[in-house]
């Protein structure tokens, strides 16, 4: 038995009686040393040793997610005979033996594109007319038609394309990412989380798929609240000036290094590194979100009001997070879940996304930004060709065999299409792209090969990428 320590026993009394706040939500986020003192900056955290082992073609990666799975057939995949055969009864070719949500067992009707597309772009890319600013991007994206996933549910389908498996715990890809690569900075989380709400029955969104799983605990996304402050007890509470907090902060980080040295714990290194990310947060937050130096044009370009929860406004903060060496940024948008209302809410969830979309790839565009930075947008899955009834009118629902993303930024090449759909919009018949080929993808993006990124947990050498065939879409890549 170890040598007893008073000063173990009354650490968590000592701390409850201090009433200082150090943002919670940092005790997640990435630090590589343990109890570095936040009086210095290293100008980044480190990756794993001998990380990036190939070339390294983008810096950070923002992952938009229109959470609820927005219908490819009201978007970027345009199917004229399912127009042709609208309102008549969906072939049983198709559907037999398929996983089907909410509409197994019942009538299945065809149900053509409710939007007009048209043809953009040097290319002639095709997009829906509920997508306008999208289609002044046509030469910048490249629009995946081909996107299967696993999981037909909104919970499990996140949590397969957040973490490449639909078994919960396991890490998400941001998490995989700053642990192999690290982060260009040490005064905020490598990977940050943000969320907005706007359209039909907005799913709520777990944290755990932003976790770290059996990686260390720095490594799990820091949720960034759209109001307010973006991290809880940000600000020093009134009558306590930096430097009594600089000296908490170092009194906390003696305790936890006396209760490493006996209990030899890795979370306690952890802990030790949250605190200190905390108190660096302290200084860099409060700048982050301060937007008094954007222009207004910068503003009304995303239609961004600053702090008022909105989709535009996270994008702002995307950016600024990005200029400011954040590895990972994920942004939600919930309310994408259209298995009624479709005509309604596409107008709605496009209204409130595709604008300040258009915003974010221009700015980063004329900031030389985008030649460093990967830009994924979609959802946990697609929308079924076949009607559904809800409340208001038709709708779609959830559908898995063949959905659309895109992809921009780096050296991804924009103004193409790549993979397709059958003639119904059901299957993805060519040039198919699992999910596990988007993580993949990315990884090799980032300078990562996936086949030789694993962590030894259970005994077996986890990746993000699985132990199933994955491969780097090439043909995507410049």
């Amino acid at each position: 038995m170890s040598e007893f320590h008073p000063m173990q026993l009354n650490r968590r009394t000592f701390l409850s009686r201090t009433g200082v706040g150090l943002g919670s939500a940092a005790l997640g986020s990435l630090l590589a040393r343990d109890g570095f003192s936040a009086t210095k900056s290293s100008g980044g955290v480190p990756g794993q040793p001998g990380l990036p082992n190939l070339p390294q073609k983008v810096k950070r990666v923002i992952f938009l997610c229109m959470a609820g799975g927005p219908s490819h057939l009201e978007t970027f995949d345009y199917k004229p005979k399912l127009a042709e055969m609208n309102g008549k009864p969906f072939p049983t070719s198709y559907t037999e033996g398929q996983p089907i949500a909410q509409l197994q067992g019942k009538e299945l009707k065809c149900l053509g594109s409710i939007a007009k597309f048209n043809k953009h772009g040097a290319n002639g890319q095709e997009i829906s007319e509920y997508l306008p600013w999208h289609a002044k991007l046509a030469d910048d994206i490249c629009i995946v038609r081909s996107l299967v996933t696993e999981q037909i549910n909104h919970d499990p389908a996140h949590t397969f394309m957040n973490t490449g498996t639909a078994i919960s715990g396991r890490p998400s890809m941001g998490a995989w990412v700053n642990y192999g690569i690290g982060c260009e900075t040490d005064e905020l989380p490598g990977f940050v989380v943000m969320s907005s709400v706007g359209g039909r029955n907005p799913q709520p969104i777990a944290s755990r798929q932003w976790d770290s799983g059996f990686l260390p605990s720095r490594y799990q996304g820091v949720e960034f609240s759209s109001t307010g402050d973006p991290v809880y007890y940000v600000r020093n509470p009134n009558g306590v000036s930096t430097s009594q907090q600089r000296n908490l902060v170092d009194a906390i980080s003696r305790l936890n290094q006396q209760n490493q040295s006996a209990a030899g714990d890795p979370e306690i290194s952890s802990r030790i590194a949250a605190y200190e990310m905390a108190f660096r947060m302290q200084m860099s937050v409060p700048e982050l979100t301060d937007m008094s130096d954007e222009p207004q044009h910068i503003l009304d370009m995303y239609g961004a009001k600053p702090g008022d929860g909105s989709f535009a406004s996270n994008c702002l903060l995307a950016r600024r997070l990005a200029e400011r060496g954040v590895r990972f940024i994920h942004l939600y948008h919930r309310g994408w879940d259209h298995h009624g209302g479709l005509s309604k809410y596409m107008d709605i969830c496009s209204g409130l996304t595709d604008k300040p979309t258009y915003a974010l790839l221009t700015d980063l565009k004329q900031r030389g930004m985008l030649e460093d930075t990967l830009i994924v947008w979609g959802g946990e899955f697609g929308r079924t060709p076949m009607s559904q009834t809800g409340k208001g009118d038709i709708g779609r629902d959830h559908h898995i065999k063949g959905f659309s993303m895109w992809m921009a930024g780096g050296p991804i090449k924009g103004g193409t299409t790549y993979g397709a759909t059958d003639d119904l919009g059901y299957h993805a018949v060519e040039d198919v792209v699992h999910v596990r080929d988007l993580h993949a993808t990315m990884l090799h993006l980032l300078g990562i090969d996936h086949e030789h990124f694993s962590v030894k947990f259970q005994g077996l050498d986890m990746r993000l990428t699985g132990v199933e065939p994955a491969r780097v879409v090439k043909d995507i890549i410049a």
